[in-house]
């Protein structure tokens, strides 16, 4: 019962990962079709969840040393 209910976070991360990673493409998409600057798709709501995700534990790394 254990290993079920350890493949359901799994597939649940992954799942949300990849939803992630979708909407930013369609960002990313969208910006080059409207000649936005690079950095346009980073501003857009994926893009700021992504950086969060990877800024986040860097600063607390940092705070803690």
């Amino acid at each position: 019962m254990t290993n079920l209910v350890e493949i359901a976070k799994l597939i649940s991360v992954v799942l949300g990962a990849a939803i992630l990673g979708n909407w930013f493409l369609s960002e990313v998409k969208n910006s080059r079709r409207r000649n936005l600057p690079w950095y346009s798709a980073y501003l857009s709501p994926p893009g700021l969840l992504i950086l969060a995700a990877l800024l986040v534990p860097v600063i607390y790394w940092l705070a803690r040393h």
